[in-house]
Order: structure tokens, then sequence, then C-alpha cells
């Protein structure tokens, strides 16, 4: 074998790799390149596979845009300025989130962010909460912006949210630190395990169970039921909608001749729902 032709060593590999990373100048070439590297790394055992998966998603983060990851508007659990303490209360306790984007009056309006650290003391002491002097500076960012700067400036500013809007201003949803770093490290698949991308899987005769994403026209077609009156675009969307606040796992709406059930949620959204059709 020619000594060029050697495949590289661990330490000279990682050096290489380290100032490819630390140059931060990535033409689509090179990303793909590197991105061999990694691979061609991986399959001769100089990297682990989490190493590999890990390292692989970080290049590729700044080819992402935050519409790819944010949690949609519809999903959004949000403070009003002026809004009644018993829904501040029921809000905090059902959603289990710690933080909360605050609206103002006009259309797309974000006053700030509220804490729900800072919320639940006042509550508890009975105490009437001032909205305005509880407000923390958050983060307006636009769907386009990359996922490796947005990750920088939550890094720079020690933030955990930002509320995303469109090109025309207009509030599309938000995303947290934690979406994106689940970008960065989310699970790692077993080569063992079985890939599952149905978005509709019938489990009985009259059973079903949906992603949370799948898109309404595809739902109604499949049931048959009318979703003209529904503002949304999804099913988890629409179990939201009628159900009027962020739903957890066992919640249960009827729609038209269905029964629908959450069987697997996070803090943030809906992953999956059950669909039973009623007994006529």
């Amino acid at each position: 074998m020619i000594e060029n032709d050697k495949p590289p060593s661990k330490l000279s590999f990682i050096q290489s790799l380290r100032k490819r990373i630390a140059s931060r100048i990535f033409k689509a070439s090179s990303l793909n390149e590197v991105s061999s590297q990694l691979e061609q790394a991986h399959l001769t055992d100089l990297i682990d596979k989490e190493a590999f998966f890990i390292a692989d998603r970080a290049l590729k983060l700044g080819e992402r845009k935050t519409k790819e990851i944010m949690v949609p508007k519809i999903e959004m659990v949000t403070i009003s300025a002026g809004e009644a303490h018993n829904n501040i209360i029921e809000k905090v306790i059902s959603s289990g989130h710690s933080r909360f984007p605050v609206l103002g009056g006009a259309p797309n309006e974000v006053l700030g962010l509220m804490l729900a650290k800072d919320i639940i003391p006042e509550l508890v002491n009975g105490s009437l909460l001032d909205i305005k002097k509880m407000l923390r500076e958050i983060k307006v960012i636009p769907e386009t912006k990359k996922l490796d700067t947005i990750l920088e400036d939550f890094k720079r500013d020690k933030s955990h949210l930002a509320v995303v809007v469109d090109e025309y201003g207009t509030i599309s949803g938000l995303v947290t630190i934690e979406d994106v770093l689940e970008e960065l490290v989310g699970e790692i698949e077993d080569e063992h395990d079985v890939e599952e991308t149905d978005e509709l899987i019938q489990v009985a005769e009259k059973e079903f169970i949906a992603d949370a994403m799948l898109e309404l026209p595809v739902f109604a077609e499949t049931f048959k039921v009318d979703v003209s009156a529904i503002d949304a675009e999804t099913l988890g969307g629409l179990f939201i909608q009628q159900l009027g606040l962020l739903p957890k796992v066992g919640d249960r709406i009827e729609f038209d001749n269905l029964i629908l059930a959450v069987t697997a949620a996070d803090k943030r959204k809906v992953k999956k729902i059950g669909i039973t059709i009623k007994e006529k």
C-alpha cells in the first residue's frame, strides 16, 4: 500500500476536522466533503456512532431554517396583557411550561416574556399581577434564521426562547433552545430499529393511530368528515383548537363520529393521536 493511501489516524482526523469547524467557512462542496469524511471515519471506527451522528448534524445546522423546527402558532401557549388571573393560573398549571410569551392588544404585538417562577409566588400570595413589571426581554426572529445562528444567539444572550415571525411580521410560532439542541443530539436510531414513518396506522377495524402532523385534508378525506370550520392545518392543530388548551396524554375530544385521544405528547406539542370510529 502506498504511504499516502493509509487511512488517517484518529488524532490526525480529529485535528483536521477541528480546523475545518473552527474556520466556519463551509461552502456546499466542503460541507459534503466533511460529511463524507465523517462517514468514512465512522465506517473505519475512528469515531463511534454517537459522535458521527452529532458531528454530522452539527455541520448541517447551518443549512436548516428556524421555520423547519418551530412550534407552530396554534400550539403556542401565550399570556395576553390584562388576562384574568384564573386563566393565567390554568395555563401555568396545565401546560407545564416555564416561559410564556406575552402578547399585546394589537395584532402580532410581542410585549415580552414571563417566567412561571415569577408568576407563581405572586399568585400564591394573592397579589395582583403587574404584568408590565414582570416582563423580561424576548427575542423575535425571522423564520429564515439558520439554526446554527440562533443557537449561538441563545448561548450568547443566555436566553431560551424566541418568537418567530414571517416576512410580514406575523407571528408564526416559537422556538426554544431545547428544540435546536434536539436537532443536534436527538434520538439516535439503532440499526435494528423498525422505522415508523406512516402518518396513519390502522390497529383494529375501527381504531387508528395518527401522527399529530397528519395534514387535515388527508384526515378529512380518510374519515369523511367536514373540517371546513377548522382553522388549522394538521390533526394536532384541530385537537388543540377544539380542546382550547395544549393537550396532554389522555385528553379526549369527540369530532363528528370520531373519538380522538392523545396517546403521546411532550411539554411543547402533541405527537400521536388515537382515532376511534364510534358505533352507530
